[in-house]
């Protein structure tokens, strides 16, 4: 299984590709995608949204693992990573890739084992991990963290309910002893 990793950003994408098979997981490819500086919003959007498309094309990704969107102190930038990020999952969604979504935190986590370790930390683990060469930059190796945390999580990531309340729980069990919800046997 392909799987690409995809740390949003209006100035600077970190994108990486990996591919598991059964508990093997190499490295394919990563790299940053960079919009003309100083270009109009649209201009770097549509640029994120081609060279994304290029990658997809080239690679044929079966899943992208795209980070999730975090509180930011910026109400500007926040909009602003809200729009590339969206610009992304357009590209993806045309190209009829699966998107799964994991915090940072959650990634740093699954390839460090602490979720709060910092770019440094994140770029030795992935180094080591995939038996990279040299460390990729810190966009990418966030991207390709992503996606190795996805590889990691295995079966479990392609269930489909995720998260902590209580009647989410309940849904997943009753979608797994076959009964629907709300219904009592």
């Amino acid at each position: 299984m392909r799987i690409l990793g995809v740390d949003p950003g209006s100035n600077a994408t970190g994108i990486g590709l990996i591919e598991r098979s059964g508990a093997r997981v190499t490295h394919v490819h990563h790299a940053v995608l960079r919009p003309p500086s100083g270009a109009d919003l649209s201009v770097r959007l549509d640029h994120l949204h081609r060279e994304l498309g290029g990658v997809v094309r080239e690679f044929a990704p079966e899943v992208a693992v795209v980070e999730r969107v975090f509180l930011a102190a910026n109400p500007r930038s926040a909009l602003v990573l809200g729009q590339a990020r969206g610009a992304l999952l357009a590209c993806l969604g045309a190209a009829g890739v699966r998107v799964a979504e994991i915090a940072a935190r959650e990634a740093k986590k699954a390839v460090t084992g602490a979720g709060g370790a910092d770019k440094a930390q994140m770029q030795q683990m992935v180094t080591r991990l995939l038996q990279l060469p040299k460390a990729p930059p810190s966009d990418a190796a966030d991207a390709l963290a992503l996606a190795l945390s996805h590889a990691h999580a295995g079966n479990l990531a392609d269930l489909p309910i995720r998260g902590r309340r209580r009647n989410h729980r309940r849904a997943l069990t009753e979608s797994l002893l076959g009964r629907g919800v709300g219904t009592r046997s």
